[in-house]
């Protein structure tokens, strides 16, 4: 079933789009933005941003039983001219993207001992990317990250999670004026692995900013990236591919808050699911303000169903405070393994495992291009495929 809706230039939005006189968002959410987890009331499922994750898999990052008891693996390789500091909670740099928006953020905020900045001269162009291996090794962590582009600076960052172990955590994007920033965050962690993080991202006066979601593995996996301009002319693209496999839980919560006129944002979120109690959930939030005039946005989500048992839960959301768009509009659809696609390979000769790899392949492809780097997009597709043979090993 698919829901779609779009909204063209000096339009008002209908139907399953709210025109709020005043924002809203705040109301979506149990208390307001703040670094202290004691704003925060203990969730119990029944709030707005909680009902469809199972809190008792959490390993205590929502009540505040989660002490830090853990290790992680931590290692950045950074070209020429890129700085990485170690800094306290107490340095300007952070927290400057955005605040936490629910307990479990709040509580990574409040319980990360360092924070590592990662500084890109402004006018640089890295002809490499800066890779991130966060390795977990068991138990509780919590952590904080920065990284921040000055103007004009071009660069791809790429951050890789494994291992196993809980954790939760705050990464930041700082964009300055005109600066290009892709971001690839891959999660890839053992079957019993916890992790929750909110990526707060905030775009500068005509900069770019492209982030491509990557998750594979881990019990519980909740993801909630935020966008914010601090000028016109910014342009975010969201993009992000999972693949839900028997008992896991994995979540992407999207906020996109069109704060400045002349702005762009577009999201493209793939999944497919497979196996027993596989639960996959994609909230896509987006606000355009009333000063956010000229604003051209829009959010989709598609969803492949490969087994029975699995269950998908989609929600995008549309808030238009004013009428003076480019556009604006939404899709979601979610829908089972189409047979006819597997019989036409296969009645030409093509057998049936490398029949399914092939139209998965084909559904995931789109996004997998996004990323620009060959070596990571081979290891992706290459983990695609290993997911698949397991399904019918």
């Amino acid at each position: 079933m698919a829901e779609s809706q779009n909204i063209p230039a000096g339009s008002t939005a209908s139907g399953g789009i709210a025109v709020a006189a005043e924002s809203t968002v705040a109301t979506r959410m149990s208390a307001e933005p703040s670094f202290d987890v004691a704003d925060f009331p203990v969730p119990h499922g029944r709030e707005e941003e909680w009902r469809f994750t199972p809190l008792e898999r959490l390993g205590g990052l929502h009540d505040g039983s989660a002490e830090a008891s853990g290790s992680l693996k931590a290692e950045i390789a950074a070209p020429d001219g890129v700085t990485v500091e170690t800094v306290g909670r107490d340095d300007a740099r952070v927290g400057r993207a955005g605040k936490p928006v629910d307990r479990v953020a709040a509580q990574a905020f409040s319980s990360f001992e360092k924070a590592t900045v990662v500084t890109v001269p402004k006018e640089s162009v890295l002809g490499e990317p800066i890779r991130v291996n966060l390795h977990g090794e068991g138990g509780v962590t919590y952590g904080h990250t920065v990284f921040e582009l000055g103007a004009f600076a071009e660069a791809v960052i790429v951050i890789d999670h494994t291992g196993d172990g809980v954790r939760a955590a705050n990464v930041e994007y700082v964009l300055g004026d005109g600066a290009k920033l892709t971001v690839v965050s891959v999660q890839d962690w053992d079957d019993t692995a916890v992790h929750c993080s909110q990526h707060n991202t905030l775009v500068g006066r005509d900069a770019s900013f492209k982030s491509v979601v990557v998750t594979f593995g881990g019990d519980v996996v909740r993801l909630h990236p935020r966008v914010n301009y601090a000028g016109p002319g910014g342009e975010a693209e969201l993009y992000g591919v999972f693949f839900t496999d028997n008992g896991q839980h994995q979540e992407h919560r999207l906020m996109v808050d069109h704060d400045s006129p002349h702005c762009r944002s577009n999201v493209a979120y793939k999944g497919a699911l497979q196996g027993e109690s596989a639960h996959a959930v994609w909230i896509g939030d987006v606000l355009i303000r009333k000063a956010a005039e000229g604003t051209d946005t829009y959010e989709l989500n598609r969803n492949l169903v490969l087994t029975d048992g699995a269950r998908v839960d989609s929600v995008p959301n549309l808030e238009i405070e004013t009428g003076e768009i480019v556009g604006a509009g939404h899709a979601s659809a979610t829908g089972r393994f189409e047979d006819e696609q597997l019989f036409y390979l296969m009645a030409r000769g093509i057998p049936e495992m490398e029949a399914r790899r092939l139209v998965v392949r084909g559904f995931f492809a789109e996004l997998v291009q996004q990323i620009g780097l060959p070596d990571l997009e081979e290891r992706l597709i290459a983990k695609i495929d290993a997911e698949l043979e397991a399904s019918v090993a």
